[in-house]
């Protein structure tokens, strides 16, 4: 009994000094939403707990959302009138939310500060800026050298890429079947293939990249005509099918997802992948492969995508607060250790991409990228002189075009039951439509 009574003691007063530091807490709780496997969590957690340290009027609680369920969780909130504060937003939703009254106001974030965010990553409705990318990241090729060397192949340059012919050549001779054949010798068989040469990521957005790459594109650059039905875009899409339809130097990838690398080289079956840079710091070093990157192949044009999710404030009761934490969360400075050095992140200021911002950034023996050489080719270089921004930068309804229309559309190319040109011209009305959709 005395027992008892001593524990039912120390429970009291546990739950009295809890009781007690919540009416403390005088701090503005507000939420982040974010995407992300758990090594990304883990780092956005890192920033939160350094941001709650750093000042006592705010706190900030995650709200970790899967990827591929994000915007629609979003609007399902927004509809409930029950958004997060802040958070990450998908990058093709980003000019339906700022025209549907979802996103704060940010056309003064950066007034003052001494780093400004690059304009291929600035989203801009009718050229007017309504929201920034946390960071930069563009699509590369990866490649294994165990693979390259095991073939006698010399590594992918990155100086001077590929040609899409030569990107082709080199595949073949990378590609096996089970008793060692590739491709073009007589009696290889396509249905028995135990090493692929390539895999081009066909998950939908960054197959924009091939058309601006064969001298074609999606849309206009004020984002207000579609021009997919052009030789060139429909020329780049079935190009891309082809690796595995006519070529079979790619596994098939039907349905695809947001996974580049794992159906790629990470799979153990493939020796060259394209994807984006994030993937240095989530998926590379865990993979165990000894790995290389370069400049994606060219079809016409030396090119490369930009992109990454906006962090922005969402309308609601604690918008300032909100304003102050992704103000902070969006500098480099905030997110150099769990986010930059691993990685994840590219900076988003022109400044790190200078000689002197480079030796910070790259020169860091945290970096994981330890080539210093080739990553300033592949990383700075790239970016600085060929680097696209994405088509939602600029232009609307890509969460229906994109990530809806053209993802079911293209399904059957991957497949071959459909050619590209048939696809793209069985909805090219419906994306005309899409895009002019208030």
């Amino acid at each position: 009994m005395k027992k008892l009574i001593s524990l039912l003691l120390c429970l009291t007063m546990l739950l009295t000094l809890s009781s007690m530091a919540m009416a403390e807490d005088t701090r503005v709780h507000i939420t982040f939403s974010f995407w992300g496997d758990e090594t990304e969590a883990q780092s956005v957690q890192a920033n939160l707990d350094a941001f709650n340290a750093s000042q006592d009027r705010i706190f900030v609680e995650p709200m970790q959302i899967p990827n591929e369920e994000y915007t629609s969780t979003l609007v399902s909130y927004a509809i409930a009138d029950q958004l997060p504060d802040c958070g990450m937003v998908n990058e093709n939703a980003v000019l339906y939310f700022a025209r549907n009254g979802v996103m704060a106001d940010v056309s003064t974030m950066y007034e003052g500060e001494a780093l400004q965010p690059m304009d291929c990553i600035t989203f801009k409705d009718a050229g007017v800026p309504v929201g920034y990318s946390s960071c930069n990241e563009i699509l590369i090729l990866y490649y294994n050298k165990d693979m390259f060397d095991a073939a006698g192949e010399p590594y992918p340059s990155a100086d001077k890429p590929y040609t899409w012919d030569e990107f082709i050549a080199v595949s073949k001779r990378l590609t096996l079947d089970e008793n060692g054949l590739h491709p073009d010798d007589e009696g290889f068989n396509p249905e028995k293939i135990v090493q692929y040469g390539c895999f081009v990521n066909n998950w939908t957005w960054q197959l924009e990249v091939w058309a601006l790459s064969n001298g074609g594109a999606w849309f206009s650059e004020d984002g207000k005509e579609c021009l997919i039905n052009s030789p060139e875009a429909i020329e780049s899409i079935q190009k891309v099918a082809d690796l595995a339809l006519v070529h079979h130097v790619a596994p098939l990838n039907v349905i695809p997802e947001d996974n580049g690398v794992g159906v790629g080289i990470g799979s153990g079956a493939v020796a060259m992948t394209t994807d984006g840079t994030w993937r240095l710091g989530t998926d590379f070093p865990t993979l165990g492969i000894n790995y290389g990157i370069a400049p994606l192949p060219v079809m016409k044009q030396e090119v490369t995508s930009c992109t990454s999710g906006l962090t922005g404030v969402f309308a609601g009761k604690h918008q300032a607060e909100a304003y102050e934490f992704v103000k902070w969360y969006t500098r480099e400075e905030s997110s150099w250790d769990s986010l930059v050095l691993t990685g994840i992140w590219m900076p988003k200021s022109e400044y790190y991409y200078t000689e002197e911002g480079m030796k910070e950034w790259l020169g860091n023996d945290a970096y994981p990228f330890k080539d210093i050489e080739t990553a300033k080719k592949v990383l700075v270089d790239y970016t600085m002189n060929y680097a696209k921004p994405a088509c939602w930068y600029f232009t609307p309804n890509t969460q229906i075009t994109t990530n809806e229309i053209l993802f079911t559309a293209l399904q059957p190319v991957w497949s071959g039951e459909k050619t590209a040109e048939e696809a793209i011209n069985g909805i090219y009305e419906e994306m005309v439509e899409a895009i002019s959709m208030e």
